[in-house]
């Protein structure tokens, strides 16, 4: 006789090994400056850091980790894109891109042969909000944070930025940066008691080179 007893299903987590991938333009070992670059939701690495082609060098290295959901964008085939996270395991997947990210700069950094390197940390979109939290985490060393046509997340720990230069950059006519938001975003940074410097461009949700080049040299990045 089949029992009646309804069973309850029980929800689980298990840490696993796995592979990330990561781009990279530059010289790893000579590199005086190190931007890392996160992709926005839907992109890949290999082609986002096409947009840093023009500082890349040998005292400039980009590095781009993908994100490590990777998904077919329109329908079961044709072009791939990946995220960092969604709301499903949300906490559990913010902890293992944290603990990815903290991979890769170390791996990085063993290699490179200078004592004082700049490090760049840069987010795109959705990478704005992965970046932010990893810095949060606190274990990375870095000169600048820089926000691009992205927000900090409304849970942001802004304790671990008081030393650093941010900068929040988003276009006049990018469809996510209304002025409640850019206000919004204004009024977070005012409390956070962080030095931070908001920059408005000509352009949509991108990043354009003449500007990429403009705002490198203005901030010294």
């Amino acid at each position: 006789m089949l029992s009646n007893t309804n069973m309850s299903i029980k929800h689980h987590n298990i840490s696993v090994k796995r592979t990330a991938t990561y781009s990279t333009i530059g010289a790893i070992n000579t590199a005086q400056t190190i931007w890392f670059v996160l992709h926005g939701y839907g992109m890949l690495a290999k082609y986002f850091i096409k947009k840093f082609e023009p500082i890349a060098n040998d005292k400039t290295l980009i590095v781009a980790p993908d994100g490590l959901s990777k998904f077919y964008t329109q329908g079961f085939y044709g072009r791939v894109g990946a995220t960092w996270m969604t709301k499903e395991d949300r906490e559990e997947e913010i902890t293992d891109y944290v603990n990815y990210l903290n991979q890769l700069y170390d791996h990085i950094l063993s290699q490179n042969e200078n004592q004082n390197v700049k490090i760049n940390l840069l987010g795109f979109s959705q990478g704005g909000a992965t970046v932010s939290r990893w810095v949060a985490n606190g274990k990375v060393k870095f000169d600048n944070l820089i926000l691009w046509a992205s927000v900090f997340p409304d849970d942001m720990n802004f304790e671990s930025l008081d030393a650093s230069n941010t900068f929040v950059l988003y276009g006049d006519e990018d469809e996510f940066a209304t002025n409640e938001n850019v206000q919004k975003q204004k009024d977070l940074l005012a409390q956070s008691g962080i030095d931070f410097k908001m920059i408005s461009f000509t352009g949509t949700h991108d990043i354009p080179k003449e500007v990429l080049l403009e705002e490198r040299q203005k901030n010294n990045w």
